[in-house]
């Protein structure tokens, strides 16, 4: 073979080109265009989607605590004593409730959800003016801590600072530990409450938060001194309640030490 053979000749080439060009073109349908540009158009809504996803489960989250921490130090709470004081379980003192909405009047720890955790309440259960700003709110016209009857509380399990995220982890005998102070009456009091029990209810359900929990019309008495949380459950839904009901258990003057829950 020589290399003349091994080259195409012009007369092929151009009889390959012939064929080429004699080749029909595929041509898309009205059709497949669409669907290509349903397509793209889902894969953009989808990526928008994630965005907000991460937007609100991340990014309020920071916003929020960011906000909450200053409520915190805006009640200006003296450092308390690092030695326990002592545990007081008769008739205690309590502040008269805030009369607007929105008013941070104390804050709320909870041994365990984290040393860290140390949450501002405010009156009321507005979503926009006080669960997604101040993060836990005071279902106005329960009880104030301290006193006969149920202090409820509501805060948000994800988004805007979460703060009640850990809510179902809560167990029997957890401390729930409450601080109301008032600087213009220099009002500063513990409230050690230790949780009895919890349930998931519907949204209609409001017996949980009565005077007695889950029993509407029973006044309380001198040892009905409740505190209740409430959460959406489950997570990303608003369908059910998350319920916890806690006990006080007892008091304590800032001015005269620190709970041992929060010691330890």
């Amino acid at each position: 073979m020589t290399a003349h053979d091994t080259l195409p000749s012009h007369r092929g080439a151009e009889e390959d080109d012939h064929d080429v060009s004699r080749r029909p073109r595929r041509r898309q349908s009205v059709g497949g265009a669409v669907v290509s540009l349903v397509a793209e158009l889902l894969i953009i809504a989808g990526a928008a989607t994630g965005l907000y996803v991460v937007w609100t489960a991340w990014w309020t989250d920071v916003v929020a605590v960011q906000a909450q921490t200053k409520l915190v130090d805006g009640l200006e709470q003296p450092a308390p004593k690092a030695t326990t004081g002592t545990e007081h379980r008769g008739t205690a003192p309590v502040l008269a409730e805030p009369k607007d909405v929105t008013d941070v009047f104390g804050t709320m720890q909870i041994p365990r959800f984290g040393k860290d955790y140390d949450r501002p309440i405010g009156e009321g259960t507005d979503r926009e003016k006080v669960l997604n700003t101040i993060g836990l709110g005071h279902y106005q016209d329960t009880a104030m801590p301290g006193a006969p009857g149920n202090f409820a509380v509501a805060g948000h399990r994800v988004t805007y600072g979460k703060p009640l995220n850990q809510i179902a982890e809560l167990k029997d005998g957890d401390a729930i530990v409450v601080r109301v102070t008032d600087k213009a009456t220099k009002f500063d009091v513990w409230y050690v409450y230790k949780v009895t029990d919890s349930q998931i209810v519907t949204p209609d359900h409001i017996e949980t938060i009565a005077p007695v929990p889950n029993k509407p019309g029973v006044e309380p008495t001198a040892s009905d001194r409740w505190l209740t949380l409430t959460a959406c459950h489950p997570m990303w839904s608003a369908a059910e309640r998350y319920i916890v009901h806690a006990k006080l258990d007892y008091w304590m003057p800032v001015s005269e030490g620190t709970p041992k829950e929060l010691a330890q």
